[in-house]
């Protein structure tokens, strides 16, 4: 049997990071499986960089379907957890259920992946004081608030945890993650 990768997102979620890495752990050998609020066909986003403009823009991306709920979810029948950004972890930074899940990754010392925006889960689930980390560069004055180190970097492993910017990261970040299993 294949080994699950547990995947955070909800309605807002970047489409590109999430069918970027449904598709590739697929590819890889592994189970994508995807938990978000509720089951059913998300609404997910596109976000880019448009000339004049002062920050991203953002377009109604494709339809994915959660596979679970996070009350489905145990995470002991999971090999790792990634958080996709997009605007989806505004809200899930705010549901003790995804925060209790990556707390019982994180103190496992189990393989723990955010991308972009992802990491305001991993703030506000108090992981990232004194780790080295990366994420879309808005979100650094967060991790710096709470202790972390905000590197430059496309994409960085601090023990368990490996962070990426953005969804232009995706060669640098799924190396790094495909090392982690090596």
């Amino acid at each position: 049997m294949s080994k699950k990768i547990l995947i955070i997102t909800g309605d807002a979620g970047e489409t590109y990071e999430c069918l970027f890495a449904k598709h590739r752990l697929l590819e890889a050998g592994f189970e994508p499986v995807i938990a978000a609020p509720t089951r059913k066909p998300m609404h997910l986003v596109i976000h880019d960089f448009e000339p004049g403009w002062d920050t991203y823009i953002e377009r109604p991306g494709y339809r994915v379907e959660s596979d679970i709920t996070f009350d489905e979810v145990n995470h002991e029948d999971y090999e790792a957890i990634l958080v996709l950004g997009g605007r989806a972890p505004e809200y899930l930074r705010h549901n003790e259920k995804v925060l209790a899940i990556v707390n019982a990754f994180h103190s496992q010392e189990r393989w723990i992946f955010a991308i972009c925006h992802g990491i305001q889960v991993l703030v506000s689930a108090g992981i990232v004081k004194g780790r080295r980390l990366t994420c879309y560069e808005h979100c650094k004055h967060e991790v710096e608030a709470m202790g972390g180190t905000w590197e430059t970097a496309e994409a960085v492993r601090d023990g368990h945890i490996v962070t990426a910017q953005t969804w232009n990261s995706h060669p640098e970040f799924y190396r790094e993650i495909f090392n982690c299993f090596k």
